[in-house]
């Protein structure tokens, strides 16, 4: 009886690990779908994104689906600013890493679109600004 109460506890690790892989599947393909067609798209920590038809979305997963956190049109943008998540409003150098937000400044709009790595949110911003002049 005492071995079985010591394989107890790893049994409910293990139930609990396949059962959280089996929700990030869930939440991949479910990403998959979401973005299909775009031309950039990311998922992370933070949520997912997708450039498409020149509209750059951002979502957040809640509650098992992508709930819609804002757009914002790539035509009008003029300035894209690295910022860190949560402490106001002073930009990130280049050596900084973790979570960031990238604000996206356009004909009066103000953006900001977060990212679980700085170093990803830099290849956006670069990415973004391109097809920002390519459309001009």
């Amino acid at each position: 009886m005492n071995h079985g109460l010591l394989w107890l506890p790893l049994l409910l690790a293990f139930i609990l690990l396949a059962s959280l892989g089996w929700l990030e599947r869930r939440r991949q393909a479910m990403f998959r779908s979401w973005a299909e067609g775009s031309e950039l798209a990311k998922l992370d920590g933070s949520g997912g994104a997708q450039l498409k038809n020149g509209q750059l979305h951002w979502s957040s997963f809640e509650a098992g689906r992508f709930q819609n956190q804002g757009s914002f049109d790539v035509c009008k943008l003029e300035l894209v600013e690295l910022m860190a998540l949560a402490s106001g409003d002073a930009p990130l150098t280049d050596e900084s890493q973790g979570p960031c937000r990238l604000r996206l400044v356009g004909k009066d709009l103000q953006m900001d679109v977060p990212f679980a790595d700085a170093e990803r949110a830099r290849n956006w911003g670069a990415q973004l600004m391109a097809r920002a002049r390519c459309d001009l």
